[in-house]
This record gives structure tokens, sequence and C-alpha cells, in this order.
């Protein structure tokens, strides 16, 4: 009784979701390696003030477009705003962005960006007033307001100053509520497109394939074509749904496929080495200059009751030491091999990242190398 109810449940699971594919080591779902192309994300941008600040905010003479939004805003809100010039330092004009989801609905909240214009030092304790956010169109899409939360902090006194993160930008946790949908509608196209984030071509000919055989056997054909390494186009069979279409694809396993890259950023002597990088026979030697520079001036006093004054004699060593320089032999058919090579060599990462350079000037390295 308890096998049938197993056999009945893998049914039932193959029946909605499609047949259970086997796991490979570079194995991913769908939705994770791909990204549907009518679901991406629209950027906003608004302008508007923070208020609340303690002493923190824009100085209005170092900043008149401040000066003329608050103007702006009172008037707005029928308070006169006619006399000298403001001195108040607790507002600051700011920038405000945030990403908008695809399919967003009206009535749904939206995280926000705030980011300081002028000359203020800190966002802390502020609070956005009413901000519209329009998109590339020009349109209004939402509506933002609320705490700034601001991650960083500085303290200053008379004579020192610290500061730690960033003080002049912040966020606002659900702080724009979606005003106005986007035009298009998912389910007025006529079929899927699926964008790689890693753009490959065995890859997409294997998402291809991976969601023909489950569309086969679901909906008796073939609906997918790989059109380049990047994107995937699927139909729409004439009985299904478009929702409960990608409802069911966007599970299944793909085996994915990179090309070998070594990824070198000097700046931080990051190294990331793919693990499909390879190493041709090679042998490496790699030594290290130091040059040392002492400077040891001595002081030369005149002699007793002469007229003679105190003089400073400079004097410099110099001293180059060389280690290193033994010869070792690199042969990575895989990852583990080549890693053991360059750790057997006992260099820091700057040599490594020298060896690997030269390793691809001599057509050795089996791999692209990125230099960030």
């Amino acid at each position: 009784m308890i096998m049938k109810r197993i056999l009945a449940l893998s049914l039932a699971i193959a029946t909605v979701f499609g047949p259970v594919q086997p796991a490979f080591a570079d194995a991913a779902r769908i939705k994770d390696i791909a990204s549907l192309q009518a679901g991406r994300e629209n950027q906003l941008i608004g302008y508007g003030l923070v208020v609340g600040l303690q002493g923190s905010g824009d100085s209005l003479r170092s900043s008149p477009f401040t000066e003329q939004s608050m103007r702006a805003m009172l008037q707005n809100l029928g308070i006169s705003t006619q006399g000298g010039q403001s001195s108040a330092k607790n507002l600051a004009a700011v920038m405000v962005t945030a990403n908008l989801p695809p399919f967003a609905s009206p009535g749904s909240r939206i995280d926000v960006n705030v980011s300081s214009l002028g000359d203020a030092t800190s966002l802390r304790g502020g609070t956005l007033v009413m901000t519209s956010l329009s998109g590339a169109d020009g349109q209004i899409y939402a509506v933002a307001q609320g705490a700034v939360v601001v991650s960083g902090f500085q303290a200053q006194g008379a004579a020192a100053t610290l500061t730690e993160g960033v003080t002049t930008s912040g966020r606002v946790p659900n702080g724009a509520i979606i005003e106005r949908e986007l035009p298009s509608k998912f389910k007025d196209g006529v079929n899927l497109v699926l964008q790689l984030r890693n753009p490959d071509f065995s890859t997409a000919q294997r998402m291809a394939d991976a969601v023909n055989m489950f569309a086969s056997q679901r909906y008796g054909g073939p609906v997918a074509e790989a059109r380049d390494s990047q994107e995937v186009i699927i139909s729409k069979p004439r009985q299904a749904d478009l929702t409960r279409l990608m409802a069911e694809i966007e599970n299944l396993i793909v085996q994915t496929d990179t090309p070998a890259k070594v990824v070198i950023n000097e700046r931080t002597g990051t190294i990331v080495i793919g693990a499909d990088v390879k190493v041709s026979r090679v042998a490496v030697s790699y030594g290290t200059l130091t040059v040392q520079v002492t400077e040891t001036p001595q002081v030369i006093q005149p002699e007793p009751f002469s007229r003679g004054e105190t003089a400073v004699q400079e004097q410099t060593d110099i001293m180059a030491m060389k280690d290193g320089g033994q010869v070792a032999i690199l042969n990575g058919p895989d990852l583990r091999t080549l890693v053991a090579g360059l750790n057997s060599i006992g260099v820091k990462p700057d040599g490594v990242i020298a060896i690997l350079q030269g390793i691809k000037s001599a057509g050795a390295l089996q791999a692209e190398l990125v230099l960030q």
C-alpha cells in the first residue's frame, strides 16, 4: 500500500512539473540561470527634500537650489515665503532612485535609495517628504516618503573627526507606493523569451533541449529554440497558459557550461580560477628582488675652542636581496593540480598574478585572462 502511494505521488509530480531529471555537479534550475525578458525591472528617479536633520543639512547659501525647493514646497502648502533668506541647516536636497519590479501592481511598496545633492554632512535622522518617482518615459509610477535609514555615522570634535561608512546616502525601506502599473501585460504575449545571465551557446542549447523534452511529454511537441548564446524562445502551445507554462519550465534542471576564465584583480590581489582552466606543461621560475635603503646621518662636532660649526654628514646604505629563483614544472590538467603547482612555488598572490600573466603570454594557459 505504501509503495502504491509513493508511485502515485511520483506520477502526480511528473504530471505537474515534468519528469524528474538527474542532478549534475554543475546543474541548476532554469530560474537560477535565466531571466524572463518581459519580467525585467525598470528604473525610477525623483528629486526631493529630506527634513528634520540636526544641523547637518545643506547650507542654503552654498546650495541655492535647496532654498528654492523649500520655498516652492511651502508655497504649494499655502504658506507665504516672502522675506529674507533662511539660515536653517535642517534640510537637504536629495536624489531618490528605485527599481520598479516586474509585474508590480498599484498599492504595493518598494524600497528607495536617497543620496545628497548639496553639501550636507549627514542624512541621519531625516525624513524624506513626498517625492514623485518617474520612469524613462516621464510618467510618474511611484510616490516616496518616510524616514531615512543611514548605516554610517560621523563623530566630530574640536580637533578630530571620525567617519564610518557613508552618511550622505541612505535608504527608505518600503518607502515608495506604486501608483501606476506598466502598460505591458504578461499574458498578452505569444511566447516566452528567456535570457541567460551568463551567455553560453552550450547552456542555451541544453536549456532548449530540456524544455523540449518536457513539452513533448506534456504538450505533444517541441516548443523551445535557442536563438543565440543568450536568448531561448519558447512558443506558447495552444492549450497552455503562459503563467502556468513559465511555472512548469522554470524548475527544470539544466547542466550549465561556462568558458574557462582566470579573473585577476591587481589592486586587491584577488585571483579567481575557473574549474575548467588548464595549463600546458611549462617550467616557471620566480624570484623577488628587494632593495633596502637605509639613511644614517652622522652629526660632526667641531674641535673644542675652534670656530667650526656643527655639521650633518649624510650616510646612505643600499642593500639588494634576491629571494626565490627555484624552478618548478607546472602541468595543470585540472584545477586542483594547477593550484597545488602554484602553491609549491611558495609565492604571494602578487607573484601568482605575475606567473599567470607570464604563462598566458607563453601560450600555455588554456583560458581567458580577465584583468580588473
